[in-house]
Order: C-alpha cells, then sequence, then structure tokens
C-alpha cells in the first residue's frame, strides 16, 4: 500500500515519496548504495491540482462464468489502485497505461482490472461486492464513484404466469405476469400465438408497468396462445400458454310473418338464431324459435274428424305411453347402479369376516346399514365361494378423487402474519383449518410439522415416522421468509386412485404452501414398502394438481436431468428433489409376479384382563413408520401392549390372500372362539395400499380365571408363498411390556430446525468445500470423485446440471445423515479424495 508519511521516505514501483511530495524517480545501483534522481516532474504550473476522473468504473454484471473489466481514468494522476470492499487489489493485478494529454500536458493514467465470479461468490451475507478506484497527484488523492459488480441471472419459474379464459365479445382481458426473479430485472415481452406484440401498432393491446397484458375490448380476432417472455443479459424465459378464447352469445333475428291458418286452425311464425351466430364457445338464443296460436273461428276450416284422424290421436298417444316407460325403465336402472356400487363395498366384507379396516366411515348414508355391519368372528369361513372380479375392475370402483389441492395463499404471501409467529402448533393448525383452501389439512398436530424460515434453510421433520422435508441454504430467495408445513396424509383422508397393478408404496405426503419461489431443490424424504429391486417394479412418483387430479411427474430411474423432480431410490426410502411444493405419493406398478411390498406384522392384546375372553390383534400393515406409529397411537387409546416383536414378510404380486391362524394351544386351559382354521384377508386390500390400519382380530376363551400363562403359535402367511410365525409365551396377568419398546425409530430431535442448527456441516466449511470441488479437476479430484466415494455416481448428470454440483451432493448428505453421520466421516471421505480441506472440520465452533 502506498502511503503518506513524513518524513519517512518510501519507494516502491519506480515512484519515490518524500513528505507529501510524489515524483517519478529513476534509481541505479551502484556497488552497495542507491542514487535516485528525480526525472518527468509535474508542471509547476499544475502542481497544485487534485486529480479528477475522465473514466469511473460503473456497476457491471458477471454473465456466466466469464469475467468483467473495470477501467479507471483521470489526470493529473501518478498513481491509480482499485480498492474492493474495502480492500487494496494487489498490485499485480492492475493493468497500467500512462500517457500525456497533448492539449494541456498533464499525465493521464488509466488502470484497468479483471473481476472473476469465484471472487464475488466469496462474499456472502448482505453486502454487495463493490470497488472504487484511488488517484494520487503531487496535491492529494480524489476517489472515483463506487462501482458495484453483481453475478447475473434468471431463475427458471415465473412468480405469476397467465391463466387462460374464456371473455365475451367486447369485455376487457386482464393476463397476469410476473417474471422471474433475475439480476438485473427482467425485461418482459408478450406473445400471441409465438408472434411479438406490439401496442404501438395496435391500440387494443396495452403492457402496464408491471407487465400484465390487457386486451381493451376483446375482438374475435383476439382469441388464440398468449405468452409472457421474461429476458436479460443472461437468458430468456416463456411462461406457459394461456388460451383466450372470445365467444359470442347469440341474438334472435325478428319474428317471420304469421302463416296461413292451417287445417288444425292454428298458424305459425319462427325466428333464427343468426343475429350473430353464436361462435367460439358463445351461448345459443334463449327462448323460443317457434311461435304458434289459434286461428280466428273465421279463418279456420271447419272439417269432420275421419278414421285418419282417430289412428292419428291413437299413435300419438302410443308414442307418449312408450316414452314415458322408457323413461322409468332408465331411472330404475341408474338407480340400482348407485345402490350396486354401494352394494360391492358393503358385500367385501363376506371375504373378510374376521378382518376388519379401523377407522373407514360409510360414504353413503342410505347403505350405512350395510358398511356398519360387525361380522361374527366366530364363525370364520375357511373360503369364499363366488366370482372375485379382476383386480384391475376393482381397483375402478376405488378411482376416487378429492377435492382441490391447497391454493397458494391469497396475494402470492408466503411471509410472517403482522411478522408474529404462531403461539403454539395448534394455533397453527386451528389457523390453516379456518381456510377453505386447507381443509384438507389434518388438524391434529402429531402428523405436522412446521417453521419459519429464510435463505439460511431449515428441516422439517415429522417425528417416528421417516418423515423429513429438508430446506437448503440458498432454496429461500434472500430477503424473505416463508412459513411452510409438512403434513402425512391419512389415507381416507385423500383417495388415491389406482389402476392394475398399481400399488401405494409410500404415505401421502403434503408439503406447502403451493406456489413458493424456491431457487434451488428442497428434498422430501419419507419411506417405501417395496422389495426395492427396479426390475421387478415400474416406479412413478404421483403429485395432486391444484384441480384435484392426480398426475405422474417422474418415473423412478429414467429421471432425466432437466426435469423438475428427481429421485433417489434407497432400500426404505425415497428421497424427492423438487422445486415445486405440493402432495406428493409413490406408487409403483408391478411388472411380474415376483414383485413384493414388505409388510409389518405387528401383534397386541390388552393390557389387563380380568374375564375370560382374551383378544390378540395381529396388523398387517404396510412397512413404513409412519404405519407402524399409527397404529401405536391407535393401540395406546384402545388400552394395548406388544407381545412380540414386529416381523417384515414379503408380500407378492400373486393374486393370492393372506392367511392368518393359530396354533399349539393348551386345550387343557384355551379354546378359540373362531369357527374356521384360519382367517383371510383379500389381497387386494393389502395390495393396493390405500387401507389403513388393516388387522384380524382372535378371540380366544380361558376355561377359569386363574389360567394366566399363554403359550401359542401364531402363523401368518401367503397362499403359496412365504410366511412367518410368531412365538406367544406371556402372562396375561403380569407381563407389563411397555407399548413404545425398540420397536419404534424413536426421533427425539425438534420437529422444526431452521438456519445452521439444522446442518450437520457448517456454513462456511461448507462454502469452503463447494469452492474446492465445484471446479473440474483434470486428475478427477472434484464433485464426480466426492459423489462415487459417497455411492452416488447414478445422479452424476443430475449433479452436473445444478450451478453448485457438490452443494446438492452436500444436500443429499445432509438429508441421509441427520441422525446417524458425522463430520469426522465426511472428512474422511474428503481426505481419500486428496484435498487439503479434510482439515477444516478440525476447526473449532468458535472458529466456524
Amino acid at each position: 500500500m502506498l502511503l503518506h508519511l513524513a518524513p519517512f521516505v518510501v519507494v516502491r514501483s519506480g515512484v519515490m515519496l518524500v513528505g507529501s511530495l510524489l515524483l517519478f524517480a529513476r534509481f541505479t545501483c551502484i556497488g552497495s548504495q542507491h542514487v535516485a534522481t528525480v526525472t518527468n516532474p509535474l508542471p509547476a504550473a499544475f502542481s497544485d491540482l487534485l486529480p479528477h476522473f475522465l473514466v469511473e468504473p460503473d456497476d457491471v454484471y458477471i454473465v456466466k462464468n466469464k469475467p468483467v473489466t473495470l477501467t479507471c481514468r483521470s489526470t493529473p494522476a501518478t498513481q491509480i489502485y482499485f480498492k474492493c470492499n474495502g480492500e487494496w487489489v494487489h498490485q499485480d493485478d492492475h493493468l497500467i497505461e500512462r500517457t500525456v494529454d497533448p492539449a494541456t500536458g498533464l499525465p493521464v493514467m488509466q488502470v484497468k482490472i479483471d473481476i472473476s465470479r469465484q471472487q464475488v461468490e466469496k462474499i456472502f451475507g448482505l453486502e454487495d461486492y463493490w470497488c472504487q478506484c484511488v488517484a494520487w497527484s503531487s496535491t492529494g488523492t480524489q476517489k472515483s464513484q463506487k462501482s458495484y459488480v453483481r453475478i447475473a441471472y434468471l431463475r427458471k419459474n415465473f412468480e405469476e404466469e397467465p391463466l387462460g379464459k374464456e371473455v365475451a365479445l367486447d369485455q376487457e382481458v386482464l393476463l397476469r405476469c410476473q417474471p422471474p426473479e433475475g439480476v438485473p430485472t427482467a425485461e418482459v415481452e408478450w406473445l400471441k400465438n409465438e408472434e411479438l406484440i406490439e401496442p404501438t401498432n395496435d391500440p387494443n393491446y396495452f403492457i402496464t408497468v408491471d407487465h400484465n397484458l390487457i386486451i381493451k375490448q376483446a375482438r374475435l380476432a383476439d382469441t388464440g396462445n398468449y405468452t409472457c417472455v421474461a429476458k436479460n443479459i443472461v437468458a430468456r424465459r416463456k411462461s406457459s400458454s394461456a388460451t383466450v378464447t372470445v365467444f359470442v352469445d347469440g341474438g334472435w333475428s325478428e319474428w317471420s310473418k304469421w302463416s296461413a291458418c292451417g287445417a288444425d286452425c292454428t298458424m305459425w311464425r319462427s325466428r333464427e338464431c343468426s343475429q350473430p351466430m353464436p361462435g367460439t364457445g358463445g351461448k345459443d338464443c334463449q327462448g323460443i324459435d317457434l311461435q304458434s296460436q289459434n286461428c280466428t273461428s273465421e279463418l279456420c276450416p271447419q272439417t269432420v274428424s275421419g278414421p285418419e284422424d282417430v289412428a292419428l290421436y291413437v299413435g300419438i298417444v302410443a308414442v307418449a305411453l312408450c316414452l314415458t316407460l322408457l323413461l322409468i325403465v332408465v331411472v330404475l336402472v341408474y338407480r340400482r347402479k348407485k345402490e350396486g356400487l354401494d352394494a360391492d363395498v358393503a358385500d367385501s366384507s363376506i371375504l373378510t369376516t374376521g378382518f376388519q379396516p379401523v377407522g373407514i366411515k360409510p360414504t353413503k348414508p342410505e347403505n350405512s346399514h350395510l358398511l356398519t355391519i360387525q361380522p361374527d368372528l366366530t364363525t370364520t369361513t375357511s373360503s369364499y365361494q363366488g366370482s372375485l372380479r379382476s383386480r384391475h375392475e376393482a381397483a375402478s370402483k376405488f378411482s376416487v378423487t378429492n377435492g382441490p389441492l391447497l391454493d397458494p395463499l391469497p396475494n402470492s404471501s408466503h411471509t410472517l402474519h403482522n411478522g408474529k409467529l404462531p403461539s403454539d402448533p395448534a394455533d397453527f393448525m386451528n389457523r390453516l383449518s379456518t381456510q377453505t383452501y386447507f381443509k384438507t389439512l389434518p388438524r391434529d398436530t402429531a402428523s405436522t410439522s412446521y417453521g419459519t424460515f429464510n435463505f439460511l434453510g431449515g428441516r422439517l421433520t415429522i417425528p417416528n415416522t421417516g418423515i423429513s422435508l429438508l430446506i437448503p441454504p440458498e432454496a429461500i430467495p434472500r430477503g424473505k421468509i416463508y412459513e411452510i408445513y409438512l403434513t402425512v396424509q391419512r389415507k381416507e383422508d385423500v383417495r388415491l386412485p389406482l389402476a392394475g397393478c398399481q400399488t401405494l408404496l409410500s404415505p401421502i405426503v403434503s408439503c406447502g404452501p403451493p406456489g413458493v419461489v424456491l431457487t434451488r431443490p428442497v428434498i422430501l424424504s419419507m419411506n417405501h414398502c417395496s422389495d426395492a429391486n427396479p426390475e421387478n417394479w415400474a416406479m412413478r412418483l404421483k403429485k395432486q394438481s391444484y384441480e384435484g387430479t392426480w398426475e405422474d411427474v417422474l418415473q423412478v430411474g429414467e429421471e432425466l436431468p432437466s426435469d423438475p423432480y428427481y429421485c433417489q431410490l434407497e432400500a426404505e426410502t425415497c428421497r424427492v428433489f423438487t422445486e415445486h411444493l405440493g402432495r406428493f405419493a409413490l406408487v409403483g406398478e408391478s411388472l411380474s409376479m415376483a414383485a413384493a411390498k414388505r409388510l409389518k406384522l405387528v401383534l397386541f392384546a390388552p393390557v389387563y384382563c380380568t374375564t375370560l375372553e382374551y383378544s390378540i390383534r395381529v396388523y398387517c400393515m404396510d412397512d413404513t413408520q409412519d404405519a407402524l406409529k399409527e397404529v401405536m397411537q391407535m393401540e395406546k387409546q384402545l388400552g394395548g401392549r406388544l407381545i412380540d416383536e414386529p416381523q417384515v414378510l414379503l408380500f407378492k404380486d400373486s393374486y393370492h390372500n393372506l392367511r392368518l391362524s393359530i396354533h399349539d394351544m393348551p386345550r387343557v386351559h384355551w379354546r378359540s372362539k373362531l369357527m374356521a382354521g384360519y382367517q383371510e384377508i383379500p389381497f387386494y386390500h393389502i395390495w393396493s395400499g390405500c387401507q389403513r390400519s388393516l388387522h384380524c382380530t382372535f378371540t380366544l376363551e380361558r376355561l377359569s380365571l386363574n389360567t394366566c400363562e399363554l403359550t401359542c403359535q401364531l402363523c401368518v402367511w401367503q397362499v403359496e408363498g412365504e410366511g412367518q410365525s410368531f412365538s406367544i409365551d406371556l402372562n396375561i396377568a403380569k407381563d407389563s411390556r411397555s407399548l413404545d419398546s425398540d420397536f419404534l425409530v424413536l426421533d427425539n430431535s425438534a420437529p422444526a430446525l431452521a438456519g445452521p442448527s439444522a446442518f450437520q456441516i457448517p456454513y462456511l466449511i461448507r462454502q469452503k468445500i463447494c469452492s474446492s470441488l465445484d471446479a473440474p479437476c483434470p486428475h478427477g479430484a472434484d464433485w464426480r470423485l466426492l459423489a462415487q466415494r459417497l455411492k452416488l455416481e447414478r445422479h452424476l448428470s443430475f449433479f452436473a446440471s445444478k450451478a453448485s454440483p457438490t452443494s446438492v451432493i452436500l444436500d443429499l448428505w445432509e438429508a441421509q445423515h441427520f441422525h446417524s453421520g458425522t463430520l469426522n466421516q465426511l472428512a474422511a471421505v474428503m481426505a481419500e479424495i486428496g484435498k487439503q480441506e479434510a482439515m477444516i472440520f478440525l476447526v473449532t465452533d468458535g472458529e466456524c
């Protein structure tokens, strides 16, 4: 750094500074002595001038990875240096050019520096990267204006896209558009049928200052597809097209003249819907188009009814009777079909007898007596005689969709309400439940987590369910605060239509609110119950649209890097990368009869028994943590206890039912009240995965109240398939085994963690790893090797499509190892790669 320190003499870069006088000097080395001679001093007439800038640095944008150049030119100047974010730029980074103004003879000095993207990215937080230059003369110094260097970008997702409309002729049309976030701010233009709209050429179009398009008076020619286009120096984005249809309602023409009086003593007149004709979906004219009235007695010719007239009247009456009978038949058939659908649902109890789905409520009040009949558990049949429908037909009867998905918050507001947080989870849920578009959210807080987050990110977890939402740093735009929720839906609240061999493999999970703008993917983690053999399955991620329909948004294993969704399928967990929140479910379609779902079998019995009867309940549920948690909570309310360790059964797509039986019971002290040798759960009830809490109850009877010991075998198996057995050995009077034993993966972490506490990797360390590994390395010691060491090679193309591949890899590592991973594990991987950044894990918390 150059210093004005009198009386010291500072010599640097060919300049001798004595006191406050700056002179050019030439240095000559003679022996061990330095001799300085002054050359080209400033002209005396200008020795008291301060430097002024001929060129000052302007604000610039870095596009992609191209560096930018800042320029300063000043006169009279003897030295110019740049200072960026309060620190001097090294002199070797300056490109200096000296000239003399021929008109004044003053020295002119020009300096240039290059700024790279990496330099700007190192400055994180709310401060912008800026530079200014400082010029010296013999009189003093001057500073230029600040030049702000920003990284240019344009997000992919529009904050608001135009929506299609049907409008009447001459009506005003408003199409809204809010471009994606970008630096510099994006300019907006509109296309109609891919052609640019020029309001100067057509004054019927008007583009507002907030980028909306107004069609002042809709014309038939204005029917078409309208697209909003946002562009800046980085990219050009197009919104989805909005179809505008201009319709014309028909008008009636004038009535025609009355016709001559006919033989039936009536005359007629008509009019047509032709002024104008209805067009492009417009309504037909209202009213009648044919009118009749009786003729006056003078004009009506008197005729005598003959046999022909009688035959005509008889024919008309016959036709009317036939039409009436036909209408009655159609009504009866329609009502019988509706009743038949309910009967099909109710008749399924014939197949289940001892099997009772818990919590199923009748959907038709008139047939409630059928749906609430409790099967007699004492007379279970061993087989069902009758015709069974194919699974495809059975599936169609359950293809019922719910109402619309959660709509975005009104006015696109996703920030805090009045800057205050809800006092407790119940308050938050009550506030949501009062809004109609959140009516499908569960009201109980045990299945919902929520939190408030900013650009630092965080994590939502529904404890003991295996369901979590990781919000990485920078996923939420800076300056925005979102209140985000995560909830698991109960299966009876949301009906997911399935067909053919499809089955629900995961819980139905909602995260939102939908419509919030994210700048990078979040990671939704949830359990699945497939055997994880990709050769046996075609797995699809389904998402519910705003209209309530379910759509396939991803086929697992066939993802493209450009897709808005991506999936990492693990042995028991599905992790979804998405920038669009909403309601999701993983559905599988078996490709062969070898495809199998994992079922969890759990046994419960009463904690206390004071009667001769003793019941054992066997639950057969999908092997997911949320299903087990739900059953645990239900049994806690029923006063039940676990009587054996849960077991896993592979249930194959073989059309065969699941059978349950009890054996080796000491008949001297106990007897079964079941009339048949086994109970049976129909195949489709299990395979669909849409029914919750499937279970069978075995009712036993002890012959004396003094009998407390129970020993027996309970077997569960699929016909022509695998099976599991439970060895029951307990004292029904003394056994007080805890309900919440080691069978639940207990999660003691907070449901919502915001900011650095939600991540194992400190923010600064994360930034250093990304800057070290993002740049390609010729020896392969970059993010690709990190993905290989973490066994994520299958997703290399997905990682490569992101601006920071390392950051996405670390996001996935955080989602996978939140409970079990340690920084030492990741440090070991970094050491294997051969990066010195492995040592940063030894930094103390205070230094982070």
